[in-house]
């Protein structure tokens, strides 16, 4: 009896071992079924969370395919990953205009902002059926080529003045990093109020096709085309916001532009930056454009842009670009548009945008305040933040800016901290 318990405890470790084992491999099994269950039921439930976030009411799916939605599920499981920072196509510095084109022809095939998707391919639907609310009373446009995670605060705080200005406007975002589930929870806020909004990845090919503008983005894809040393994103910019105007109509604005007043009653205009003594311009800038689509001002901007291209210089595909061919139009006496003062989207110039963001020292500056907030009331349309000189400058409380942005936002939330 004792040997066959002293045997009992001899075979016990290896009964322990085999049993452990067992269990180990019942455990294994159970939890690779209850992943890949839970995966599939993640994946289901993310289609049906990325149709009801991204369109809430039933007409506005007749756009969206199943494949987006998948793309997009994908892009939120990857935490939408950005390999590419569209503001540095930077070619090399003081290179030959061969060295950028063999750059260029390189680096091409890893721009994702020219490559083909389902996105793409869906673009003119989805702009077409968004515009096609019979709701949107003006429609509006901007592009951004950079990482969704520098839209910032700053940006945001123009779409609110848009909004406030327009609650029955529509605004469509040109973006291939916006037009993701990141780019929708930065909109979501604007959305949950009951505006109209939402980013498109464009279609490049599409945009420019029966255009001017086809020949040279046709000679660019190809890498015969130098890119110049100033950001391409930049000029593509320039080149987009004009497509998008000629193909669809409607009101362009940059993102630094701060709405102060209903645009319903502009139609084919273009401001003036500035004017010399006797009230004539100067110069025009592109950073807001009033068209009627397919309007004959857009297509002469697409032919000089094709035909006189350098990427070179700064603004002389964008500002200097418009001012050339307004001032050749001008003298051969056409004239089927409007060119507005400064004071309408440009009322301070660049070099003094900072007085605009520091708060009243004194009681003289307080007074100067009250004063340019009842100029601007009156005869502007918007502010022209000019931001590669302010994006740096922190909004003050009482300053003018704080006070046009207090007072023409709809979420109203960390102004200051913009």
């Amino acid at each position: 009896m004792s040997d066959f318990r002293n045997l009992g405890h001899s075979k016990l470790p290896i009964f322990s071992t085999i049993s452990f084992t067992a269990v180990l491999l019942i455990i294994i099994f159970v939890c690779s079924f209850i992943s890949n269950l839970s995966l599939q039921t993640v994946v289901l439930e993310s289609k049906k969370i990325s149709l009801n976030s991204f369109h809430e009411d039933q007409p506005k799916l007749r756009w969206l395919s199943t494949k987006e939605v998948l793309f997009s599920v994908t892009e939120e499981v990857d935490e939408e990953p950005e390999t590419e920072d569209y503001t540095h196509f930077l070619t090399p510095f003081n290179g030959s205009d061969q060295e950028r084109i063999d750059w260029f022809k390189k680096k091409l095939p890893g721009f994702d902002i020219f490559k083909s998707t389902i996105l793409t391919r869906e673009f003119d639907d989805r702009v077409r059926g968004f515009l096609g609310n019979e709701k949107c009373r003006v429609k509006f446009f901007m592009t951004w080529i950079s990482p969704v995670r520098s839209f910032g605060g700053r940006e945001f705080l123009a779409l609110e003045s848009l909004f406030n200005s327009h609650p029955d406007g529509c605004l469509v975002i040109l973006s291939r990093t916006m037009d993701s589930f990141r780019g929708h929870r930065i909109l979501r806020p604007l959305l949950d109020c009951g505006f109209r909004a939402i980013s498109v990845t464009p279609d490049l090919s599409f945009l420019f096709e029966d255009t001017p503008a086809q020949s040279w983005f046709d000679d660019l894809t190809r890498g015969n085309k130098d890119p110049g040393e100033i950001p391409l994103a930049q000029n593509l910019s320039n080149l987009i916001r004009l497509a998008v105007l000629y193909k669809y109509g409607g009101v362009y604005l940059d993102t630094d532009f701060v709405v102060l007043k209903d645009f319903l009653g502009l139609r084919n205009s273009i401001g003036a930056q500035s004017v010399d003594q006797d009230g004539n311009w100067t110069r025009l800038n592109n950073a807001v454009l009033v068209f009627d689509k397919n309007h004959p001002l857009l297509y002469k901007f697409m032919e000089e842009f094709a035909s006189t291209f350098n990427g070179n210089k700064w603004g002389y595909n964008g500002p200097y670009l418009v001012s050339r061919v307004v001032e050749r139009m001008e003298q051969g006496q056409e004239r089927n548009f409007t060119v507005l003062p400064p004071m309408a989207f440009y009322p301070v110039d660049w070099t003094r945008i900072a007085g605009l963001f520091a708060r009243p020292v004194n009681r003289a500056h307080s007074k100067w305040v009250e004063a340019k907030l009842v100029q601007l009331s009156n005869a502007s349309y918007g502010v022209h933040l000019w931001n590669k000189e302010s994006s740096r400058l922190r909004i003050e409380e009482g300053s003018i800016i704080g006070r046009l942005v207090s007072k023409n936002c709809v979420i109203c939330k960390q102004i200051y901290s913009s």
